[in-house]
Order: C-alpha cells, then structure tokens, then sequence
C-alpha cells in the first residue's frame, strides 16, 4: 500500500498530539486531508485506530497496540533518513572504487594516507580490475580508467598527466637476440603480452602518419603490468607497460627501452562517475583529493 508509510507516520503524530488540528500544523497539512487521510487508513486495515469526540482525539487499544510496534520503526526510519542527509552534506560512509592495479600505484596509494587522515569517517573499498567496467551495473561510487574506454555519458575528472607507453627488455635477452629498430621486427621476438578478460592487448605504434598494430606472441600473458615486467627484467623477451612506473628500472639499466618513436603519449587516467546531481560530501571528497592539479 503506497500511502501507508506516511499514513501510519501521520498516525502516530495524531496520537502524540491527542489533536488533529495539532497534528495538521506540525504535518504542514489541512486538518480536513489529515483526517481524511486516517480514514483512509483504518478503511483500509479494518480497524479503528482513533477514537473521536468534538474535543479530542485518542488512540484505541487496537492503536496502541500498533504505535508499540510502529514507534521504534518509525525511528529507525528516521535515523535512516538523517544519516542518509548527512552523507550529502559530511564527508562520511562507504565509497567503492574499481581502479587498474597500475593507476592504484600511481593514482590512488600516493594521496591516500593523505586522505584517511583528512577524511576518518569515509571508508574506500578498493577493486583492482584493468577492465572497463558498468559502474551502475557493477554497484561502483566510481571508477579510475584510460580515457578512451570511458563511456560519453560519463562525468570524467582528469588524475593523471599524459602518459606513454614503453616497450622494454632486459640487457640479458637484447644480447642473445639484438634490439628491433622498428615495431614489424618484433614478429621475430619474444613478446610478453598483457591480457584483458576479453583479450590479449595489442601493441598500437605511431609514428608521423604512420600506424600500425602488432599482437605480441611468446612463451606467457599476463592480467598484471608487474608480473609482465617481471618477465622481462628475467629475460623472457620484450614487453610493454606505462613508461612513469619503469623510470628507476630504465635508469638503473635494469631495463632498455626501445622504438621510442613509435610511442606517442595519450591522455592517461581519469576519474569517472555516473552524475553530478546529488552527489555524496564523500564522492566529492575522493574526486577533489584525485584531481590532477
């Protein structure tokens, strides 16, 4: 019944009063629609709730008996209510994150103690996933992803700087097998490739107007960008990941990047969510600590 819950509510604060006129002000309703309204109610549950007279009203046994039930839940409704408002207006409550496992290390674990000490009461739960994700359909507050595989319809807040990716192997492999000067000669190598649920990622290269795209082949794939670096520090053969996150490996000579030329940079990663409207103190919060500046 679709009126019930303001009925019953309308109900226990007529009981409270011992007076429709009463109840109506507070209500900020006309003492006619109030008393329409419960007779409504006890025509509709067969029951008398309110004993009248011309100078006051009072609840029957058959209505106190249900305020006993009705009071404590109208009151956790309440509770309910008032928590629920103060999200929109407290950085507080539950916020689920879906972020790739590389834009978690650049992104996310940089400014995080910052903002648990800044924001105790929000709690992040953090999904790492490198797929695109329905974040109505997966239940996500937001998500952090590559620009071009977030859908239009989406509120997008740049994290990161452009980004480059880097292809890479160790001194040990390019020794026994040289270094490809450009992205055709790496049919012939050894590629560690990086897996989606839908699929091996394919090397895109360009390089003035000139594009092309190679699918790595090679002894093993994987769903992690460090367990392909790991690959390839062991000399397994050549592989890809964000150029930010192997700087200190390259300097150290660890690894030796190649066919610079042929990567150019792209937008990087963007915090993205459903709408402006309505939106939690908490979310805000997140988007403002994650905002590139």
């Amino acid at each position: 019944m679709r009126n019930d819950l303001g009925d019953l509510s309308a109900f226990a604060i007529v009981a409270e009063e011992r007076s429709f006129t009463r109840a109506a002000a507070r209500l900020g309703i006309s003492q006619s629609a109030l008393s329409h309204s419960m007779r409504g109610l006890e025509k509709r549950l067969g029951l008398q709730l309110l004993a009248r007279t011309t100078r006051s009203v009072a609840p029957t046994s058959s209505g106190l008996s249900l305020l006993r039930e009705l009071a404590p839940a109208l009151e956790r409704i309440e509770q309910a209510l008032a928590d629920t408002r103060q999200q929109r207006e407290t950085p507080s409550g539950r916020i689920r994150l879906i972020i790739p496992r590389t834009a978690t290390k650049m992104v996310l674990l940089p400014r995080l103690a910052d903002f648990v000490r800044r924001y105790p009461e929000i709690v992040l739960e953090v999904t790492s996933s490198n797929d695109p994700v329905d974040l109505i359909a997966g239940e996500y507050d937001a998500g952090v992803q590559l620009g071009e595989f977030i859908q239009r319809e989406m509120i997008a807040v740049r994290v990161t700087h452009e980004l480059r990716l880097a292809v890479v192997g160790s001194p040990k492999y390019f020794e026994s097998n040289g270094i490809p000067r450009h992205p055709q000669d790496l049919k012939n190598h050894s590629c560690i490739g990086f897996r989606f649920s839908r699929g091996l990622y394919r090397w895109e290269f360009e390089k003035g107007r000139k594009s092309l795209t190679v699918s790595p082949q090679g002894p093993a794939s994987f769903d992690d960008p460090e367990f392909v670096i790991q690959a390839v520090l062991d000399g397994m053969g050549i592989g890809t990941a964000m150029e930010e996150s192997l700087q200190e490996l390259i300097a150290k000579g660890r690894l030796i990047q190649i066919l610079k030329d042929w990567c150019p940079s792209f937008p990087g990663y963007f915090l993205y969510y459903p709408s402006r409207r309505n939106q939690p103190a908490a979310l805000a919060a997140l988007i403002e600590c994650l905002r590139l500046s």
